[in-house]
């Protein structure tokens, strides 16, 4: 019959899970709360329906449900690497990337002060000894990453503060696991005596053995899922395993941190895998695992709560004042990490500026659920644990999870309420308004079409066609009228719905084949970040940050770095074909945005606002063109290769599309479908392969187009070539000092700059240089020197430029040129034409 039994329950439990959902959006709580409350009921349902002489048939049920034979290990072991692993497949990495450092404090610092707090103060109480609070500590640390996540969803908070809190409650649970796993070790009896010193030895191997074996294990899966592209059902079975696999190999073999080894592995294929795996496949994998996190999450929530009543059976009204020694505790430390630490962290611009309101929704929304009460029943079932610290433990970490579940939980909708995040802002209903009547009239143009192709009767067409007008009318100048509203923040909102735009013509250009997975992410950050920062900059905020993305990144730079001093190109040769691929593509998707003006921003916003977008998006055509002319200008050979591959992924793509549509209307059959579609998938993965970007001649052909040094004969440009450096600057930043000494030279060989002096502000392009004049009479620069395009420099220091001015007529009339131009002293002009006609 226990089989029967088990089938039962398990039967039993999907369907409360099922019924559970809905319920709690009908009750307004958080689904943890409800699930947490249903599992209660069945625990103690289950105790009660034993004693009572009734239905004595359905008696093996209840009894397994009472004396469950899951163990702590189970929930370790089976659900929680699922719930975690999920987690790290659902956030968006590369913007969790760029809020790291805040993230990791955060999460480190608030388990550390969480656990110490706690600790501390159970043992200043004298409620527990120093190590049995600590183990407490560690144990109530862990929060419930979708109860987080959930909050923010039902908050109109800015996005990036919701991705710093929902990071930190991912690394906050394996931090807290890991501490957990190390402080178990000093209430067992039988086991040496540690020390704090060694537990702070062996911490750090904890961490790191766990994110070695999580990364090996996610770069072995990444492998077998790009060699099995073609197989969907097999790609999943290999993630399924991936999880599973990190957290036994390192508990068990390397004995480090699973939990650790499984966020790392998530992580690590969340970064690489779209790279490597059909976007429709990663698609399928990522929906698989949410289904699979939901089910886990909900049961171990049940299954932990139905233990609940056995925990707290021996409770008293002290255990009570206990637990809430240890939320005042937690609180405590919540809170110094929300008033203390992030205000620090934003003084040093390493964190958003996070309001009070936030501040009080995130403290009372810090939410326990089923990974403490897993880590208590750990404990409870440690047979090298003494029974007074099982008790104590079970009782304290199942209290607090009751009391953030029962009171946090219930009240938190409320608290919202009372702190008024839950309405929108002025702007964001305006853009609520605008998405209305922009979606209104898309779907007008639908009706219409959709009208013609079935041939439907035009009087009765025509009646709800005007109807269906005046509801867009009147969504229309809702948009319009809306108060409050500055002609600055309605400029805003275009930009918003521009981004979004922009966002959408990246996923087309991507399931279209036209771009690589590679270049597809860095595409999708570069508008969620312009989005985002129109959202809380404006139009300052949206050209700060297209320029950003469009500049050269510190690793890039390193890279230019290694070239100039160690002559090993293939990590620059790599990065500037990346480069080249991303300006391709980014010209492609802008030209695109102007369309969507003229269509949809236009009938919102008129004319005038419409037509400052246009100049805003002309302007980022320009800089992406002036880029992609600086490389072109470089390497011409491979600019046209780049272009002629991407002409022919785009007829391969309509080949294919014709091939599908003759399949779907019975003119081939299946077999020479699938021949046909294999022989163009084979093309296909032959022409996203990027040609070969050589970068072993490249100072000396763009020396070579210097006007300067055109009487050069080929022998001299090429040992002038090996002489120079190359520097990449981006807009705006700023090359040269007015304080700067004079040591080198600058040649511009793609791009232009601005030169500021305290008289003038001139210009420099490709073809001139600066910097020769001050190093030639000995001045300091006579202004500050900054990039106003994307411009390449080659750089020759003093010696070597010497040498070259006493040989090359050609300078030494450039330079008196100049010189005269720019209006030097008597005296420094006297000294420079001494020394250029020394040559």
């Amino acid at each position: 019959m226990e089989i029967v039994a088990l089938t039962a329950i398990t039967a039993g439990l999907f369907l409360v899970v099922g019924i559970c959902e809905p319920l709690a959006e009908r009750l307004r709580l958080p689904f943890s709360v409800i699930l947490a409350i249903v599992g209660i009921l069945i625990g103690t349902g289950s105790a009660l329906f034993l004693r009572l002489d009734f239905a004595n048939e359905l008696n093996f049920i209840a009894e397994n449900l009472t004396n469950l034979p899951i163990r702590a290990n189970s929930f370790l072991y089976i659900f929680l690497p699922t719930l975690l692993f999920q987690v790290t497949l659902g956030i968006d990495i590369r913007r969790i990337l760029d809020d790291w450092v805040p993230i990791l404090l955060l999460a480190v610092i608030a388990v550390v002060l969480s656990t110490l707090f706690i600790g501390g103060a159970l043992y200043g109480l004298g409620i527990t000894t120093l190590f049995v609070g600590l183990l407490v500590g560690s144990v109530v640390s862990t929060t419930d990453p979708s109860a987080v996540a959930s909050i923010f969803r039902s908050l109109s908070a800015p996005k990036r503060l919701g991705r710093i809190i929902e990071g930190e409650s991912l690394l906050n649970d394996a931090a807290a696991i890991a501490l957990f796993g190390l402080f178990i070790t000093f209430v067992m009896v039988g086991m040496p005596n540690p020390t704090i010193s060694d537990a702070l030895r062996q911490f750090p191997y904890l961490v790191a053995g766990g994110a070695a074996v999580g990364w090996v294990m996610a770069r072995i899966g990444i492998w077998l899922m790009a060699m099995l592209n073609r197989f969907e059902l097999a790609q999943v079975s290999v993630s399924v395993a991936l999880p599973y696999l990190s957290y036994v190999i390192t508990e068990q073999f390397v004995s480090a941190s699973g939990v650790i080894a499984v966020v790392v592995c998530g992580l690590t294929l969340n970064f690489a895998g779209p790279g490597r795996i059909d976007p429709a496949r990663w698609q399928k994998l990522t929906e698989t695992w949410d289904i699979l996190a939901h089910w886990a999450g909900a049961l171990i929530f049940i299954l932990a709560a139905i233990l609940i009543p056995e925990l707290m059976a021996t409770a008293t009204w002290t255990d009570a004042g206990y637990v809430a020694v240890v939320a005042l505790a937690a609180f405590a430390a919540r809170a110094v990490v929300l008033f203390l630490l992030l205000p620090a962290l934003t003084l040093l611009r390493l964190s958003p500026r996070v309001e009070t309101p936030y501040k009080a929704a995130i403290l009372w929304g810090g939410l326990r659920g089923a990974v403490t009460l897993a880590l208590a029943l750990a404990v409870t079932e440690n047979a090298r644990v003494p029974d007074s610290t099982q008790r104590m433990v079970g009782i304290l970490a199942t209290g607090y999870t009751l009391f953030t579940l029962i009171v946090q939980g219930t009240t938190l909708r409320m608290v919202i309420g009372w702190l008024k995040l839950d309405r929108l802002s002025p702007i964001d209903t305006a853009l609520s308004k605008q998405i209305v009547a922009v979606a209104l009239q898309s779907v007008r143009e639908r009706v219409s079409q959709a009208t013609e192709n079935y041939d439907l009767t035009r009087e009765i067409a025509r009646t709800e066609a005007k109807e269906f007008g005046e509801r867009l009318d009147k969504a229309v100048e809702a948009a319009e009228s809306e108060k409050g509203i500055l002609d600055r923040d309605r400029i805003t909102l275009g930009l918003i719905a521009l981004a979004g735009h922009e966002r959408d013509l990246v996923d087309r250009g991507f399931e279209a084949g036209l771009m690589s997975a590679r270049l597809y992410e860095q595409a999708r950050g570069l508008a969620a970040r312009v989005m985002e920062a129109t959202r809380t900059g404006g139009r300052s905020g949206y050209r700060a940050a297209y320029r950003k993305g469009l500049g050269f990144s510190t690793w890039f730079r390193l890279a230019v770095v290694l070239d100039n001093r160690t002559r090993i190109s293939r990590p620059l040769a790599n990065m500037t074909a990346n480069r080249f691929e991303f300006l391709l593509s980014q010209r492609l998707v802008l030209k695109g945005l102007h369309d969507f003006i003229d269509t949809r921003i236009r009938r919102i916003h008129r004319r005038r606002v419409a037509d400052l977008l246009h100049e805003l998006v002309d302007r980022r055509i320009d800089t992406v063109e002036q880029a992609l002319e600086g490389l072109k200008l470089q390497y011409p050979g491979y600019a046209e290769e780049l272009e002629r591959k991407f002409i022919r992924r785009i007829s391969l793509r309509l080949e294919r599309q014709e091939m599908d549509d003759l399949l779907e209307e019975g003119l081939i059959g299946p077999e020479l479908h699938q021949t046909l579609a294999a022989q163009i998938d084979r093309l296909m993965a032959k022409e996203r392969a990027r040609p070969k970007l050589d970068l072993t001649l490249r100072r000396a052909d763009l020396a070579r187009q210097l006007p300067l040094f055109a009487d050069l004969d080929d022998k001299t440009v090429k040992r002038l070539g090996r002489s120079m450096l190359t520097r990449y600057a981006g807009p705006g930043e700023l090359i040269r000092r007015r304080t700067d000494t004079p040591r080198s030279v600058f040649f511009i060989a793609s791009g232009a700059v601005e030169v500021k002096t305290p008289i003038q502000t001139y210009r420099l392009g490709r073809g001139d240089m600066f910097g020769q004049i001050a190093m030639l009479t000995g001045r300091k620069f006579r202004g500050d020197v900054s990039a106003i395009a994307p411009t390449t420099l080659l750089v020759l220091d003093e010696t070597r430029f010497m040498k070259m001015l006493r040989s090359n007529g050609a300078v030494r009339s450039a330079i008196l040129a100049s010189a005269a131009e720019r209006e030097l002293p008597g005296e420094s002009l006297e000294r420079l034409k001494s020394l250029v006609g020394d040559g």
